[in-house]
């Protein structure tokens, strides 16, 4: 599934604005990360390399690493950030605001997104599953939408969806002693749901072992991935 996603996300640079390039600080650069540097090389593209987590790093290893940096990318503007304390993130807006053209809005005021709310459920529920279960369960997990039903006599909205995963193990995590952790995955995503739609949301979770469905290219498609 990675994979997949570097791959779409590599044909897309030459017809982006711009491309951030995240990388871990407080982490060795690995070879897969050097190949994509590679690639990065013939882009022309605007493209800024993000070094993330500095708040874990002393100055005296992210000097090195910065050179290191410039070795597999030059040219190539880099900006140490830290998404926990929000420094160099303010420099990262205003690199990244220079690079957009101006031109007419796309969407009218009050719009914030142009994915329909079936796929937006599935995020949310597939987020309270990474925030709840933490390293326990890897992103192998998807979330498909079995049932959307409004109802608008009763401003109720009836979502069935099913968590996915590669695992019988996660399964027994993702479900909790006595259903309880999956109870709190709903809840959470139930709660966020309402807030967004404004409606009451009925919401039925099932989960699925769904063995190697992340190499599983058809699978992939069909859920969006």
């Amino acid at each position: 599934m990675n994979r997949r996603m570097v791959d779409i996300a590599l044909q897309t640079l030459d017809e982006v604005d711009g491309v951030l390039w995240l990388l871990d600080a407080h982490d060795k650069i690995k070879q897969e990360e050097e190949r994509i540097a590679e690639t990065m090389r013939g882009v022309e593209t605007p493209v800024l390399l993000l070094l993330n987590k500095i708040d874990l790093v002393s100055k005296g290893k992210l000097l090195p690493l910065m050179q290191r940096c410039s070795q597999l990318a030059p040219g190539k503007e880099i900006v140490p950030v830290s998404a926990l304390t929000g420094d160099g993130v303010q420099l990262v807006l205003d690199i990244v605001e220079n690079w957009l053209p101006e031109g007419t809005p796309f969407f009218t005021e009050g719009e914030y997104t142009d994915q329909s709310e079936r796929f937006l459920a599935s995020e949310i529920i597939r987020e309270k599953v990474f925030l709840l279960t933490r390293e326990e369960i890897p992103y192998g997990v998807a979330v498909t939408i079995d049932e959307f039903t409004e109802k608008q006599e009763k401003n109720l909205l009836v979502i069935s969806a099913t968590i996915h995963t590669e695992r019988d193990s996660h399964k027994g995590i993702l479900i909790g002693k006595r259903g309880a952790m999956l109870k709190e995955i709903g809840k959470q995503a139930r709660e966020e749901l309402e807030k967004l739609l404004g409606c009451r949301i009925f919401l039925e979770l099932f989960v699925r072992v769904d063995p190697g469905w992340t190499q599983n290219p058809h699978l992939l498609g069909e859920m969006g991935l």
